[in-house]
């Protein structure tokens, strides 16, 4: 059984076997209490040996790090904070760890440490906690989405197209340095890892109806920063017949279902992490499921950040004015001064954002929406869809985006059209706000920044 299972059960003087893989042990010459972790819980199991029962050999072996299993009787433990213990019969080694070279040992680690062995570093308490709320969250996603009647859709990884405009991508080639004769590599064109599932999402909803991609994208940009990846997952929903308000009723009710997901199903570890790293993390969870958020224009945003600046005196790092792309701090003061609630924003200067984004009718907008969250700033930005083809054409020649190499997408503007939205959710971000840690190289397994692929 894992130890989770056998840390909840009811049964008692009954055997058992565990398996895991050692924390600590401690103990005299009569007895030996050995901590043990499969990684099925926060919590671990103590193994009682009587030292006149087992090899002296055997026991010196038993270190930090080391791998076992454990046969014996599950009883009542005496011992405060724990309901159960094993009264050991046997002990097998599966590994040994050499307390002279094993990096984890008992005492405390640096997160920068932990991440030059990310390889070891899901054995430890943060990172296993953190890497089961990570499941959870991943669970709970594909959970909503089945439950409301949508379809998962696999965006292809590797495209010919820049679904942002940014250009900070990821060349996916077979040439050698120096060819730069595209007609001869792999796909005949140039091509590049996906920034995002978005636009082929686009196509499935206009098939399927409502569909969400769920999987990793790429962006070559040099930000050494704690809140960027070169590599992190996305989850990118895009529904036909829902506009703007729809939009923003559905990533509300979606981020609050995940919040609420992980208090009533990670309460172990969330407790963990609250009291080791955030003090104030279930607190601020519950803040963002126990409050509806808050529906704001970016004029009237840029409006209260103006008078905050100038009225106040805050003193915000970058500037603040209308057609300025806002920071993270600013969506903060929002979010944690201002109005002490998640903020959706809406309606941002088309300069300011994609050439999908739906245009409103002043000319100056677009029907764009972030949601914005406590520590974090945006957690989701997505936006009502321009459904215009002449509009669309327009908007793409202004900006540069090539109108040929995309035709496939624009022919969803010209083969029964229809108002269609949707958004994306940075994964990371969300397992960030959810565990409280504060470095997005610290939630995902293996992080990839620049200068850094290890493993």
């Amino acid at each position: 059984m894992r130890i989770a299972e056998l840390l909840a059960s009811g049964e008692r003087n009954v055997e058992v076997v565990a398996k895991g893989w050692v924390r600590t042990k401690r103990g005299n010459k009569n007895v030996a209490f050995i901590a043990l972790n499969d990684g099925s819980t926060i919590h671990n199991i103590q193994v009682v040996a009587d030292t006149a029962a087992f090899d002296e050999a055997l026991l010196k072996e038993i270190t930090t790090g080391a791998c076992l299993k454990v046969t014996g009787t599950l009883v009542d433990s005496p011992a405060s904070g724990q309901p159960v213990e094993i009264q050991a019969r046997q002990i097998e080694i599966y590994g040994t760890a050499d307390p002279d070279s094993y990096p984890l040992q008992k005492k405390g680690h640096t997160l920068e440490f932990l991440r030059e062995i990310a390889h070891l570093r899901p054995r430890t308490n943060t990172f296993g906690a953190v890497f089961r709320i990570r499941h959870a969250m991943a669970y709970a996603i594909h959970k909503y989405f089945n439950d409301r009647g949508f379809y998962y859709w696999n965006s292809p990884l590797i495209t010919a197209s820049d679904a942002e405009g940014a250009g900070a991508m990821f060349r996916v080639t077979t040439l050698a340095p120096g060819e730069s004769d595209f007609s001869e590599d792999f796909f005949g064109r140039p091509t590049n890892l996906t920034v995002s599932g978005q636009l082929e999402g686009e196509l499935a909803a206009m098939a399927l109806g409502q569909i969400y991609t769920f999987g990793p994208t790429f962006r070559a940009e040099n930000s050494n920063t704690p809140r960027h990846l070169a590599e992190f997952w996305m989850v990118e929903p895009e529904m036909a017949f829902y506009e703007i308000e729809d939009n923003m009723n559905l990533a509300e009710d979606f981020i609050k279902y995940l919040v609420n997901y992980a208090l009533e199903h990670c309460a172990d570890d969330l407790a963990f992490l609250e009291k080791m790293y955030d003090k104030e993390l279930t607190e601020r969870l519950r803040f963002v499921t126990a409050n509806d958020f808050v529906r704001l224009t970016y004029t009237e945003g840029v409006r209260i950040l103006e008078e905050a600046r100038d009225a106040k005196g805050v003193k915000f790092e970058f500037p603040v004015f209308w057609g300025a792309d806002l920071a993270a701090e600013h969506e903060r003061y929002l979010v944690e001064q201002h109005f002490k609630r998640p903020v959706i924003m809406t309606d941002y200067p088309k300069e300011i954002k994609a050439f999908y984004m739906k245009q409103n009718e002043d000319g100056r907008t677009v029907r764009g929406m972030d949601v914005l969250f406590p520590k974090i700033g945006e957690i989701i930005g997505g936006s009502e869809r321009e459904a215009d083809y002449g509009k669309l054409v327009a908007r793409m020649e202004e900006m540069g985006v090539p109108t040929d190499s995309m035709q496939w997408y624009l022919d969803t503007r010209r083969f029964g059209s229809a108002p269609h939205s949707g958004f994306g959710l940075g994964f990371e971000r969300l397992v960030l706000f959810v565990t409280g840690m504060t470095n997005i190289r610290d939630v995902i397994p293996f992080p990839r920044t620049p200068k850094n692929a290890e493993f």
